[in-house]
């Protein structure tokens, strides 16, 4: 009997201790502390009110948005005409801690999210976050060129500090469903959405991410080189896959920043699937608060220069009258190591 007892005690002591480090590892996960880089965009808002709000009904668990740097470009108007009332939205509002450098509010985070929506000062933004050496959310674009992106990767790689970067596109639901449409790859697809044009930045980094991304995550990895017809109002952008596949985005240029004028038609083996639905930023959000907890990110390094090395190819294509360009190429003169670049062209028969 004293046998039993005593074997009943060491499973109750167990399950107690159990318990308990779960309890912890909870506690932990709610106290991501996140601090935010850049304030002149609505993402800093509607990523605060899903993290800060647990009564907001896309509330995302596991982290808090403590505090904040303001940045802004002055010669930016999509910029510097918003940074004020995200600002005092977040003070007022959220209780968010605003100050006034970058290394403070790193000092006061357990991770970052460089949310900036001029792609320009990221670089310097992120040297300053990677010197913490704590994992960080770089928000759309990367940068303002394929050279300064491959430069974040590059510092973020030798500090071993986890960085992620993608646009909310890339797990909205109907996006999703038209990736998993089938289980073999995409004979084709084609994208659409607007494009608006934004000075000191490649003509897709700042808007045409979003439908840029939504191709890459039906088609995959694989793009080996680009070619475009430009025009005024639209572009026509056609990436040349491995194994001879194509993905076409139409960049609308006169549709605005806020446009819901999204869509992609996967051409499978089998049939044609159109996406359904959109989406918002939440899923996306989900999958950052995972990334900070595990420190993988849901999309790697490779995958996400490879999308740059498209839309900036686009840009030399246009620049050389709609030219074939190679996007190993265009990594390699941005500095990219080996192991990032995607395969050669295949060399032309006779």
């Amino acid at each position: 009997m004293r046998v039993k007892i005593s074997n009943l005690k060491l499973r109750l002591a167990a399950a107690c201790a159990t318990t308990l480090l779960l309890l912890s590892t909870c506690a932990m996960a709610d106290n991501i502390r996140i601090g935010l880089i850049g304030l002149d965009t609505s993402h800093s808002e509607q990523f605060t009110l899903r993290l800060n709000d647990p009564a907001n009904p896309n509330h995302v668990p596991g982290a808090r948005v403590v505090a904040a740097f303001a940045g802004g470009s002055p010669d930016l108007p999509e910029s510097a005409t918003r940074i004020e009332g995200f600002t005092a939205t977040l003070r007022d509002k959220y209780g968010v801690k605003i100050l006034p450098t970058i290394a403070e509010v790193c000092a006061a985070s357990d991770a970052l999210m460089i949310l900036s929506v001029d792609g320009r000062p990221h670089l310097d933004q992120a040297r300053e976050v990677i010197t913490s050496g704590k994992p960080f959310f770089l928000d759309k674009p990367v940068a303002a060129s394929l050279k300064d992106a491959v430069e974040i990767y590059k510092l973020a790689d030798v500090a071993k500090v986890p960085i992620f970067s993608s646009s909310a596109t890339r797990w909205w639901p109907g996006v999703v469903e038209v990736a998993n449409a089938e289980k073999v790859p995409a004979r084709a697809v084609l994208a659409y959405g607007p494009a608006p044009l934004l000075p000191h930045h490649p003509d897709l980094f700042f808007y045409g991410i979003h439908s840029t991304e939504s191709l890459f995550t039906v088609m995959g990895s694989g793009c080996l080189s680009v070619e475009r017809t430009s025009a005024p109002d639209v572009s026509v952008v056609t990436g040349l896959w491995e194994g001879g596949r194509l993905g076409t985005l139409y960049a609308l240029h006169t549709l605005p920043m806020g446009s819901t004028n999204y869509k992609l038609i996967r051409f499978g083996q089998e049939k044609i699937t159109e996406q359904a639905s959109q989406g918002d930023y939440t899923p996306m959000l989900r999958e950052i608060i995972k990334f900070f907890q595990t420190k993988q990110p849901p999309v790697t390094t490779k995958q996400t220069l490879e999308i740059y090395a498209f839309m900036e190819a686009a840009q030399e294509s246009k620049r050389q009258n709609g030219k074939v360009v190679s996007l190993r190429d265009m990594l390699q003169k941005a500095g990219a190591p080996d192991e990032w670049l995607p395969a050669p062209l295949p060399k032309k028969s006779s």
